[in-house]
């Protein structure tokens, strides 16, 4: 099969969130980035253990700029076979997107997967519109996949229970948790990533039709208090006047 995986390079889940320009823009000075947990642990590997199961090959792609190399080489030494970087700032996931299919529609891929939703934005946006853009069939948050010569057939977790699809190749798929298990790379994949070709490509002309204006970070927690456990009157008035909750 020939696979193509969408990866993301996002802040990982301890840095401190700041923004900049008039806080339209993220502020990555001093932040640690990683790859999308999301489009690694699950996307990419579930895609690696369908090589390793039918043959073919795996191609991870991200749109980005010269810094999220390191990002893609991990990807690499995890064991894809080559990796594609289209040369742009992601200001959108429509822009993101667009991206992704030009390069896909000349590449004859079975599957294209990505990452259920990136934990920066979460916005679960990308694999839809990829989807929509080649025309192809959508599956969302994916926890089990069996492949049987043309047809896979997924599971995913819905309200109150799962469900279970059966479809034809190509189609795009997002990937939940569930979907694979992590794998770390060794020390022969990160020295033989270093080999790999990355191949650099320009976008494509796009005008994004949204634009973000400014961000803002929830307010901060008020201090706690704390009521005895006998006091259960001044509790109850407490969530009723000033929580509100009840």
């Amino acid at each position: 099969m020939k696979l193509l995986v969408c990866i993301s390079k996002t802040p990982e889940t301890t840095a401190k969130i700041e923004f900049t320009d008039g806080n339209s823009s993220f502020d990555g000075s001093g932040v640690n980035f990683i790859m999308n947990p999301y489009d690694e642990w699950y996307a990419l590997v579930r895609a690696l253990e369908l090589k390793e199961a039918t043959g073919g090959s795996v191609t991870i792609l991200n749109v980005g700029p010269a810094t999220n190399d390191p990002t893609i080489r991990k990807g690499l030494a995890i064991g894809a076979d080559e990796a594609v970087r289209i040369n742009a700032e992601g200001t959108s996931s429509l822009f993101v997107a667009k991206q992704i299919a030009e390069y896909a529609k000349s590449g004859d891929y079975d599957v294209i997967f990505c990452g259920k939703e990136t934990i920066d934005y979460n916005g679960s946006e990308v694999g839809a519109m990829v989807a929509e853009l080649l025309d192809l069939p959508f599956v969302s948050y994916a926890s089990d996949m069996n492949v049987d010569g043309n047809v896979a057939t997924v599971t995913r977790d819905i309200e109150g229970g799962v469900e279970v699809l059966e479809v034809e190749a190509p189609f795009v798929l997002s990937a939940a948790k569930g979907l694979a298990e992590q794998r770390i790379p060794n020390m022969r994949g990160i020295m033989m990533a270093k080999r790999k070709p990355l191949k650099v490509v320009e976008p494509v002309a796009f005008e994004d039709v949204a634009r973000v204006v400014s961000y803002s970070k929830p307010p901060e927690k008020g201090a706690t208090k704390m009521i005895e456990p006998d006091q259960m009157d001044e509790l109850v008035r407490l969530l009723h006047e000033e929580a509100k909750v009840i």
